[in-house]
């Protein structure tokens, strides 16, 4: 095929035998199109949109993704277990929508203010990855928003996301070890089994959230941590307080 351009419209294809690295494909736009097995170095993709796409085991090597938006894609293909691998890349403002991106590595990377709504993240890792922003001296903000979307088994260890998004999320078997989360929010999230050892928990909101078998005693920080009445009993037997119910008459 030709070589796609800046603000191209591409709709309906297998794209084959493209040399992705070091081209400009910021504003472009992609629409059910199959891609396998892509090399995307120093690929410029920024506020690219990719609609109903198959990106089957793609590498992002110092790609640039800011703001590009990918909605209704499949990063994995079905019964295998190799996801697509953004490395040193940049997805600040990216948003991901009913996204499948199972067992993707987000190596390095930067995603400050990335967005995830309704998308399968199982057995995904993030290495070092960045969420956070410098806004002067000694000011640091984090800004991710991951709404309803599939972390179980998931690798988010030592990851610092304070004062981020989780709302509606499934963490079940997922790995937060030391995770700074202070002040995110978990409203009517699955953490049950989830790994919370020495994870900073103070000031977010649980309410609503299922908290079987969260122990309070690993975090690293709990201090102003949100929780509805009733999840006061399963995480006082978490702590192996004897809960006594009381009877009325």
């Amino acid at each position: 095929m030709s070589t796609p351009a800046s603000g191209a419209v591409i709709e309906g294809i297998a794209i084959e035998d493209f040399e992705w690295a070091d081209a400009d494909l910021s504003e472009a736009s992609f629409v059910d199109c199959i891609i396998e097995d892509a090399q995307f170095s120093n690929t410029i993709l920024e506020g690219a949109r990719f609609t109903r796409c198959r990106i089957i085991r793609a590498r992002f090597a110092h790609a640039d993704l800011r703001e590009a938006v990918f909605e209704d894609c499949a990063f994995v293909e079905a019964g295998e277990h190799v996801g697509a691998a953004f490395a040193f890349s940049q997805l600040d403002h990216a948003r991901f929508a009913r996204c499948d991106l199972s067992f993707s590595k987000f190596d390095r990377s930067s995603l400050y203010d990335v967005a995830l709504e309704d998308c399968n993240l199982r057995g995904a890792v993030f290495n070092r990855a960045d969420f956070a922003r410098n806004f002067g001296r000694n000011v640091v903000r984090a800004s991710a928003r991951f709404l309803r979307c599939n972390f179980h088994l998931t690798e988010l260890a030592e990851a610092r996301l304070p004062g981020c998004d989780f709302t509606g999320s499934h963490f079940r078997e997922a790995d937060l070890s030391g995770t700074d989360l202070e002040g995110a929010n978990f409203s009517g999230a699955d953490l049950f089994g989830a790994l919370f050892a020495g994870a900073k928990l103070a000031g977010a909101d649980l309410r609503g959230a299922e908290v079987s078998g969260l122990d309070i005693t690993q975090l690293a920080s709990h201090v102003g941590l949100k929780i509805d009445i009733d999840q006061q009993y399963p995480l006082l037997t978490a702590l192996g307080v004897d809960v006594a119910v009381k009877r009325e008459g």
